[in-house]
């Protein structure tokens, strides 16, 4: 069974979130793609707004995972990560997206559309879609000691 993936930003990040959506559309390893908005580069939605719907889709098992687009991929990872349970970075290297998955078990990914370049992003989250968490690893005990502080 494919993943379930929310995507979301601000108008700042509407243009990469639109490509990177039909991206993940076309993804055989996705079965459904949740967009929560922004509908266009004059939808003036607050990204804290569309960051903690998503992150409440994720946390409420509608969704596996987020994807969250604004200008820097800043304010909406400080936004998701409001939402209890929910881990929220923002990366714009493979190496941080692979460890955000495999360390840290984080839900939802987070990048800028002014920091990063287009094709380098459809990469990252290409590899971000085929990564998965191992609850047996080495990590398993330091994401519990993160869920116990949250009362998860």
């Amino acid at each position: 069974m494919g993943l379930k993936i929310v995507v979301g930003g601000d108008n700042a990040g509407f243009n990469y979130k639109e490509a990177l959506k039909a991206d993940l559309e076309a993804d055989e390893r996705v079965d459904e793609v949740i967009d929560v908005g922004v509908t266009g580069t004059d939808d003036d939605t607050y990204y804290p707004n569309v960051a903690t719907a998503a992150g409440e889709k994720v946390s409420g098992g509608e969704a596996d995972r987020a994807l969250l687009i604004c200008g820097t991929g800043l304010g909406v990872a400080i936004s998701a990560n409001k939402v209890k349970g929910i881990r929220a970075v923002t990366a714009h290297d493979i190496y941080s997206v692979q460890r955000s998955v495999l360390s840290n078990n984080a839900q939802v990914l987070c990048m800028g559309e002014r920091v990063v370049g287009l094709e380098l992003a459809r990469t990252l989250v290409k590899e971000w879609v085929g990564l998965e968490f191992d609850p047996n690893s080495s990590s398993a005990a330091k994401v519990d000691a993160i869920c116990a502080y949250e009362g998860d």
